[in-house]
């Protein structure tokens, strides 16, 4: 960061620092990692489904604790999750393995189309397409990956997403397309 101009220095402290916080308000959900029952989901949108995950009456799923990273906010078509690169997601070039960073945007595009999705349905993800724009490696403290809804149909559902630092470096980008089903 340190390439930064003297203004910016403040701002990227400021988000680092507000995203540190919000990783530490949600730490005790990520200790509770486990599945959910599907009395858990019944009956709800998915936006409930994600309020309910915020609020820890749904438990996170295990790979958040795996891969070190959270579900941080949830909107209507909007989703965040945020990463801590580790040396432990290294590849053998020493970079953070395009898998890591793959799958923290496959779950924020993925749920994006989650949250609009209406009681009794469920997707899966037909498609994932993800651009590497930058090496990513364990000096960048907090990664975020934003996933905004494209389209939202009855049977299909697309979105974009990027996956950024909290000085707004872009590391990668991605777009989805999923299938909306019936809830089993």
């Amino acid at each position: 960061m340190s390439a930064l101009p003297q203004t910016h220095r403040p701002v990227v402290a400021d988000t680092l620092a507000a995203w540190q916080a919000r990783e530490d308000e949600l730490r005790p959900l990520r200790q509770r990692a486990g599945l959910g029952r599907p009395e858990q989901f019944a009956g709800r949108t998915g936006m409930q489904i994600f309020e309910a995950m915020l609020r820890g009456e749904i438990p996170v799923p295990p790979i958040s604790e795996t891969l070190d990273f959270s579900l941080v906010e949830a909107e209507p078509g909007r989703v965040q999750f945020q990463g801590r690169p580790r040396f432990n997601h290294y590849n053998p070039l020493g970079s953070v393995h395009g898998g890591w960073i793959a799958t923290l945007l496959d779950s924020a595009v993925a749920c994006a189309v989650h949250t609009l999705l209406p009681a009794g349905k469920t997707y899966t993800t037909l498609e994932l397409k993800v651009n590497y724009v930058k090496a990513l490696t364990d000096g960048v403290p907090l990664v975020r990956a934003i996933g905004e809804i494209i389209y939202s149909g009855g049977r299909i559902g697309t979105s974009q997403g990027r996956l950024v630092g909290p000085d707004g470096t872009l590391f990668a980008h991605a777009t989805t397309t999923c299938i909306v089903l019936d809830a089993r």
